[in-house]
């Protein structure tokens, strides 16, 4: 017969752990309000360096003859031939890889010269497998597709937290999600990282992950309304931060081990990808405590609304708490 040792895990911050996050909610939103701000000015300013998604260019499929793909040297061929972005990605099998060029001006014959360029620079180790042009209007087309995806996902996940809760709460979470959005996209404005379509998928992977850690918190607000009828709204808030704290930060910290070999062992094809990531989960943690939460701080919140819904929930009656 074994005996199986009764272990409990680890507690990796105390219970009963009172970190006044509210006491800097004031120098937080005040630093968010800031930070919004001088993104907006630096993409009006700057801009995005698009990718060839956004800005037309050629994609071309080739398959190496013998062996496979050797990327790294591919990226030092094509990189000297002054055709600006290529980008080099493995596709299908080891043998195969993917060339996306840039669009260059000049029209179509521009085009298809740098096509022409690049597969004479490769030489006969390579054969052609498809070349495809992606046009400015196609590009376009992908530009505003890519916003609507990002503003209808925020826009989804504030009718879903004003249903659940109240509008307090639906309020912080925006002004969060804008925060996280507008900040990333800020970043990559600033040092002119390659934008394409893969950084809007980050980005909408950032808004999911964000308003997770949101609804956490939120629910935890609504709770503990339940349950502190005369508990102070600051502290109530306090308390609800800290009783998260644990799954916020390990959950944070688990992802951002994941995205840190991601990016350092990844390859430069998924690295902007993966950094959007990293910078998303990081300030979406953060705008989930110092943002959601102080804005119901700042607007208040009825009291006994979760009464009233038990009520019509029930059918009946309930009787008030001491």
């Amino acid at each position: 017969m074994f005996l199986v040792p009764d272990f409990k895990g680890i507690d990796f911050f105390p219970h009963g752990t009172q970190l006044p996050f509210m006491k800097y909610k004031n120098l937080c939103v005040a630093l968010s309000v800031i930070a919004m701000a001088l993104s907006l000015a630096v993409i009006a300013v700057k801009g995005f360096n698009y990718g060839v998604d956004f800005k037309g260019g050629s994609l071309i499929e080739v398959r190496a003859k013998s062996g496979q793909a050797d990327i790294g040297k591919m990226r030092d061929t094509l990189g000297a031939l002054g055709l600006g972005d290529v980008q080099i990605q493995s596709f299908g099998t080891e043998a195969d890889a993917l060339i996306r060029v840039e669009q260059q001006p000049g029209g179509d014959d521009a085009q298809q010269e740098s096509t022409n360029k690049v597969l004479a620079a490769l030489g006969n180790d390579f054969e052609q497998r498809r070349v495809e042009v992606v046009g400015p209007a196609v590009s376009s087309e992908l530009r505003m597709t890519g916003l609507i995806a990002v503003l209808a996902s925020i826009a989804a996940i504030v009718m879903y937290v004003w249903f659940r809760f109240e509008w307090q709460f639906s309020v912080g979470v925006v002004l969060g999600l804008f925060h996280d959005v507008l900040v990333t996209a800020g970043i990559f404005s600033f040092f002119q990282l390659a934008f394409d379509l893969s950084i809007v998928a980050a980005l909408l992977t950032i808004l999911g992950y964000s308003v997770n850690d949101s609804v956490v918190v939120s629910d935890r607000i609504r709770e503990n309304l339940r349950k502190y009828k005369k508990m102070p709204l600051t502290e109530l808030l306090n308390l609800s931060i800290n009783e998260t704290l644990s799954r916020t930060i390990l959950t944070g910290v688990t992802t951002i081990a994941v995205l840190f070999a991601l990016f350092f062992l990844g390859g430069d094809v998924i690295r902007n990808f993966t950094f959007a990531m990293l910078f998303g989960v990081v300030i979406g943690t953060y705008s989930s405590m110092f943002i959601s939460a102080p804005v119901i701080d700042f607007f208040g919140v009825k009291r006994d609304w979760s009464d009233a819904a038990a009520v019509a929930k029930a059918g009946g009656a309930t009787t008030a708490r001491p």
